[in-house]
């Protein structure tokens, strides 16, 4: 009877079971609860009948919309961790620190449903686990980036373990595990720099398939950056929809007090942005690839940096100055959106450049729903867990 009311309590939110269902018969959870049957019908396509049947990729195209979208973009935006982590356990930004357990349950889910989109991508996914312990490849950036993902989800585990313990009012597990977690950041902030550079270090291999605006021996540098920046819009969009969506979890809120903080991290983003945008204007004349500015890649290559990177950055140096935390919000959503153009850039779109494009990869719509099905899963589980744990407080 005891473990029923414990159940009722911490899981049901002390509802029956009938009341529950009942709650989270919404709209928008019926929304997704279809997108979730199509999404899982196409895992389980692609489990039996292969990669072949459920994709586009081939051997021009090996990597696709999973590699692109799941850990290319989905990797840079889960790096709210990283950003935060730094601020409030490496430089002592103790202001901070509201947004330090959001930021790390987001890192931790979009991490863990990344791999979990990986599994799908994998020829021989039932394999995965070799890299761990049988197969040493020490040479290989994949397998950096394979063993740098393993330690990470474990350390957002170990940074979220003090909420959980105390969820369950395991005091003294709570307190080992805060005192823990400072030293889990610090490694972490380590390993996620390490990765994020990684994935960009990827493309290094394939200088002749990569468009000459976008290769370039600084790729893992541009990606570390633009993770950066991409983390910060992160930590805006998700403490934003937080602020809305949850405000009943949040004790002692101040509007004022909120949208301060939002302005601060509106000046850490200006300044990332403006670093990469140097860069890429120092990338262009050393690699003398100014001509290509006026070819239809050319083009695209401008929308990109200018849409996404130096537009926003002008408009946050705007809302910094007349302290408008709206502005801010809004441009970071365009600057996450630009963090994910430059994924599919760099690993499809400026992919192969000089094939025709009636002979480029396009994505089949089974592909197309198991991502969706993977945000999905993540926007529930981070519902489920902030509605139960104290994340917000």
């Amino acid at each position: 009877m005891r473990k029923n009311n414990w159940f009722r309590e911490k899981v049901l939110l002390g509802m029956t079971f009938k009341e529950y269902i009942l709650s989270r018969t919404t709209f928008w959870n019926i929304i997704a609860l279809i997108v979730l049957i199509v999404s899982f019908y196409s895992m389980i396509y692609r489990l039996i009948y292969g990669l072949g049947p459920a994709t586009n990729l081939s051997d021009t195209y090996p990597w696709g919309l999973w590699i692109s979208f799941d850990i290319l973009a989905g990797i840079a935006l889960a790096a709210p961790g990283l950003t935060v982590g730094t601020a409030v356990y490496l430089f002592g930004i103790k202001d901070y620190k509201h947004f330090a357990k959001p930021a790390i349950l987001s890192s931790l889910l979009g991490y863990v449903f990344a791999v979990f989109a990986l599994m799908f991508d994998l020829g021989r996914y039932y394999r995965v686990v070799y890299v761990i312990g049988w197969s040493w490849g020490l040479n290989s950036i994949l397998f950096l980036i394979a063993w740098h993902f393993f330690l990470y989800i474990i350390i957002c585990f170990i940074e979220m373990f003090p909420s959980f313990f105390e969820w369950l009012g395991r005091e003294t597990l709570r307190e080992f595990f805060s005192k823990l977690g400072i030293w889990a950041t610090v490694f972490g902030v380590i390993i996620a720099g390490g990765h994020q550079s990684a994935l960009g270090g990827l493309f290094l291999v394939a200088p002749t398939k990569v468009h000459p605006l976008w290769y370039s021996a600084l790729l893992p540098l541009f990606f570390l950056i633009s993770a950066i920046f991409a983390g910060i819009s992160m930590v805006i969009i998700e403490s934003t929809i937080s602020h809305k969506v949850f405000r009943d979890k949040i004790k002692n809120f101040a509007q004022e007090d909120f949208d301060s903080k939002t302005i601060g991290l509106a000046k850490v983003l200006v300044l990332a942005l403006f670093i990469y945008l140097i860069l890429k204007i120092f990338d262009l004349t050393h690699y003398d690839n100014w001509h290509y500015l006026s070819t239809d890649y050319g083009l695209w290559y401008l929308f990109e940096n200018i849409g996404f990177v130096f537009a926003p950055a002008i408009i946050l140096i705007y809302a910094i100055k007349m302290k408008f935390a709206k502005l801010v919000r809004i441009t970071a959503f365009f600057i996450a959106l630009g963090v994910i153009i430059n994924r599919f850039n760099v690993s499809l779109i400026a992919y192969n450049w000089y094939i025709p494009f009636s002979e480029k990869y396009y994505p089949t719509w089974m592909e197309i729903a198991l991502s969706l099905g993977v945000v999905v899963l993540i926007i529930l589980f981070y519902r489920f867990i902030v509605r139960r744990m104290p994340i917000l407080s």
